[in-house]
């Protein structure tokens, strides 16, 4: 007989939960695992030389043979982008709709990745069949086109996870949100709802993205005199779209620029999802062709990030642009919560060579606020509620609503990264904690780099560092060379000869005191080296610098 305890179905958030990306989370029935999602996250402040941040898969590879596939409802970093690193060591099929494959291609081939990676486009409406599950591809709407919610369907009942979306009723491209849908599903009854949190805190609805193709119309109608330059997320090809018609409506030509802007929008391109006429779209060498009043460029950079093209434009490094005084820059985004004093930086930058910089009203959000939510509560009726993808208040805020519209609260989950959510219509529990959390990626080295380096360059970068250099005599240890100090980010040694005297003068009483008391272990001899050194440079600087002794044997 079949252990009642084995047939419930469990929910594994690996990522994502407390924060905006790193998104991924485990769906598990009896022998069957379906991976949804498999973003990265951007690297914190103090995270100091770290190019991204991945999620700990170790739960996955321990349970490889299980592991059916990736389901990814869109093509944003935060669901994708961890796809090169993670697929190394879990070589699964991937499942998406065709501009997130498309844009996943083109990763993977950056990666060498693409030709023993198995990947099948799926269109809305379509399910497959993976081991005990069946997934079907709900049609939603999102700040990048061809986003899906997904209904998982397992022995135990039916999920819904929302993925990223807003309800626009007046898409761009495309068709609206399939609401029909997901409420046919919410009459057969479903186990839980997994909802985008990110817009939680925000009453009302989330504008159309169709308002902003109406301000762009308005700014150019405004401005027809000046070069534009509009910067935007390179992804939301719908607002590059909205652009391109108002740019042809106004005569002028459109430059792209910005690595991934060039990369997704000509993936867009091949794939239909853009429509742009002929003669419209020019390289940047042919700019200077044209005069200013007849340009419009394109161009990534509106998080300020340091090394994209409006900042190197701003900051007079980017080697075809330079900003004039009369340009108008748009900046059609918001800031993502702490890149608020890049984007201030930047926009300074630009006002200080004279640009005019309008950063209002030109962006919608791509992700639901409070009435949508409610919405999709009604139309799902979910027995369970799991807020998912935001920091912890947006979920908490997520938690209220359900919470308002009648769920008890003892039915909603606030899970954390590595729970093990079991879900049966009977119960909810969390069962479990599996290994879960962050993997540091720092040039080519992933998960090389872990606390203990980071902890050295948050002490080398708060601190500085003195290297203590000294040759001893083979056997009878006596000091031939040395000590020489010699020090980086500590202190300015010219101005502070008599501190690196007296340092030196410290070494070498520890010296003396080792051969006083014949200690003659390497080891021994460094650590009371770096204990008296590190007393005399607390009492006389208040600073802890890293002290490394460096001993060489004649």
């Amino acid at each position: 007989m079949k252990n009642f305890n084995d047939s419930k179905l469990k929910i594994i958030p690996l990522g994502g939960l407390e924060q905006i990306g790193l998104n991924i989370t485990a769906f598990e029935f009896e022998d069957s695992i379906i991976v949804v999602d498999c973003g990265l996250a951007f690297p914190e402040d103090d995270m100091l030389g770290i190019d991204l941040v991945i999620p700990d898969v170790t739960y996955l590879k321990n349970n490889i043979e299980k592991v059916k596939g990736f389901i990814i409802t869109h093509g944003h970093e935060d669901h994708i982008g961890a796809l090169p690193y993670i697929l190394r060591d879990i070589n699964v099929p991937i499942y998406a709709t065709k501009l997130t494959i498309g844009i996943i291609e083109r990763k993977l081939k950056e990666h060498n990745l693409l030709k023993n990676t198995k990947r099948k486009v799926v269109k809305h409406g379509q399910s497959i069949n993976l081991g005990s599950f069946r997934i079907e591809f709900i049609k939603t709407n999102h700040s990048i086109a061809d986003a899906s919610a997904l209904a998982i369907y397992s022995p135990a009942g039916t999920v819904i996870h929302t993925g990223d979306f807003k309800v626009d009723y007046t898409p761009v491209f495309g068709d609206a949100i399939d609401l029909q849908r997901l409420g046919e599903i919410g009459k057969k009854g479903v186990l839980a709802l997994m909802c985008d949190s990110t817009n939680a805190e925000r009453p009302g609805f989330t504008m159309s993205e169709r308002t902003v193709g109406k301000t762009f119309d308005n700014i150019f109608s405004e401005h027809r005199n000046t070069r534009i330059i509009i910067a935007t997320f390179a992804s939301n090809v719908d607002r590059v779209q909205q652009i391109i018609n108002s740019a042809y409506k106004y005569g002028r030509k459109v430059v792209v620029e910005g690595r991934s802007m060039v990369n997704i929008i000509s993936t867009a391109l091949e794939l239909g999802y853009l429509n742009i006429p002929e003669n419209t779209l020019i390289e940047i060498e042919q700019m200077k062709n044209y005069p200013d009043e007849q340009m419009v460029l394109i161009t990534t950079g509106s998080q300020g990030e340091s090394m994209a093209a409006l900042s190197r434009m701003a900051s007079d490094v980017h080697r075809k642009v330079s900003i004039k005084p009369g340009d108008t820059v748009i900046f059609s985004s918001n800031p993502i919560p702490g890149n608020e004093k890049a984007v201030s930086k930047v926009i300074n930058e630009l006002s200080m060579k004279g640009a005019d910089v309008i950063f209002q009203d030109a962006h919608v959000s791509g992700h639901a606020c409070q009435e949508e939510i409610k919405l999709i509560y009604s139309l799902v009726r979910p027995k369970y509620a799991l807020p998912v993808h935001g920091e912890y208040r947006h979920r908490k805020a997520q938690a209220g609503i359900a919470a308002s519209l009648g769920i008890p609260k003892d039915h909603i989950f606030m899970l954390h990264s590595g729970d093990v959510l079991e879900v049966c219509d009977e119960y909810a529990a969390v069962v479990d904690q599996v290994q879960a959390g962050s993997i540091l990626v720092d040039g080519l080295g992933v998960g090389d780099v872990g606390n203990i380096v980071l902890r050295d360059r948050q002490h080398l970068a708060e601190d500085g560092i003195l290297i203590v250099v000294l040759t001893l005599e083979k056997y009878s240890n006596q000091v031939l060379a040395g000590p020489d100090i010699v020090s980086r980010g500590f202190v300015y040694v010219r101005e502070s000869e008599i501190l690196m005297d007296e340092a030196r003068h410290v070494v070498e009483n520890a010296l003396d005191e080792c051969m006083n008391r014949r200690i003659s272990d390497w080891g021994k001899i460094k650590n009371i080296i770096k204990d008296s050194l590190s007393d005399y440079l607390w009492k006389k600087t208040k600073r802890n610098p890293m002290i490394l002794p460096i001993i060489m044997e004649v």
